[in-house]
């Protein structure tokens, strides 16, 4: 090859690299038209859902220009705030790609009449979350008032149960006093006093206690004899409370015939504590109530021993 050829070659290989190198930047700078609906905005970035791409971002800068087009032929062009790029909205975006391959839009264009619908969306989804997070605060608030029932409930049912407990175990312990106590059959009744209690009270009056020591001295003359001691209360008040004054009163009459009657404790039956069982008299007046607030004494012999 000549000297000359080889010169002209390397003169049109430098110009293609100048044109090449001219052009990168040209094509790389070329600007781009994309249409689509606002999906998301957060400051300077908005998310577009076009035909090819369901989330695409878009820069905006301070340069972009947002237009509103007008007009039949939608020739004319509005001047609008960054403000008017609200979700909803359908938009036309021209812009280039940066060197981190992100869109910045040079302008953003709208109809008028798409802007309306937008904000009218907008309004309507603010509304609805409005109306959810008031239906949020009544749902709180109601399972705050359920909760605090159910824990009214469970410590209701908690006193109940205590409370059946408490019967159930009185309940016991008079069946158990009728076990002990009930059955005569095999004792000769030799003697009884009966002693009666004002409403409430344990004490005894004094005006039973020359009854009570015959009762002692009588019982002294019998042979293998035993003292049986009851104590009742009436049904007014609670089944618990009447329990224990059938008790007390029980144990003050036995203490009379113990300390003042002097009767051995070998010959004493454990006081019975009867509550509210074996009414005599009418709980619903007056005088059926003083009746049944008593403690009954017998002096028993049994049967065997006595020969009957």
């Amino acid at each position: 090859m000549s000297q000359f050829n080889v010169r002209r070659v390397a003169y049109f290989v430098t110009l293609s690299l100048i044109g090449l190198a001219l052009f990168s930047p040209i094509v790389a700078a070329q600007s781009v038209k994309v249409g689509g609906l606002i999906k998301a905005r957060n400051g300077d970035t908005m998310v577009l859902q076009t035909s090819n791409s369901p989330n695409l971002p878009v820069l905006l800068t301070d340069n972009t220009n947002v237009g509103q087009v007008q007009g039949v032929f939608k020739a004319r062009r509005k001047e609008m705030s960054m403000a008017a790029l609200i979700p909803g909205l359908a938009v036309k975006v021209e812009g280039t790609y940066d060197d981190q391959h992100q869109l910045v839009a040079k302008s953003v264009s709208f109809k008028g009449n798409d802007l309306e619908d937008a904000e009218k969306i907008e309004t309507g989804m603010h509304e609805t979350k409005v109306q959810v997070q008031q239906n949020k605060e009544v749902l709180e608030k109601q399972n705050a008032a359920l909760k605090a029932q159910n824990e009214a409930l469970q410590q209701q049912q908690t006193q109940l149960t205590e409370h059946q407990a408490k019967i159930a175990a009185n309940k016991a312990a008079v069946d158990a006093a009728i076990a002990r106590f009930g059955q005569l059959d095999d004792y000769y009744i030799f003697d009884e006093v009966t002693v009666y209690f004002a409403n409430g009270k344990t004490n005894v009056d004094p005006k039973y206690n020359p009854q009570l020591l015959a009762l002692s001295d009588k019982a002294k003359t019998i042979n293998g004899y035993m003292i049986e001691v009851k104590g009742y209360a009436s049904s007014v008040g609670s089944v618990a409370l009447n329990q224990q004054l059938s008790e007390d009163r029980a144990d003050a009459v036995t203490n009379i015939l113990v300390q003042q009657g002097h009767i051995p404790l070998t010959r004493m039956l454990a006081p019975g504590a009867m509550g509210e069982t074996h009414q005599v008299g009418n709980d619903k007046t007056a005088d059926g109530q003083a009746e049944n607030r008593r403690v009954v004494i017998r002096a028993l012999q049994n049967k065997g021993i006595a020969g009957i």
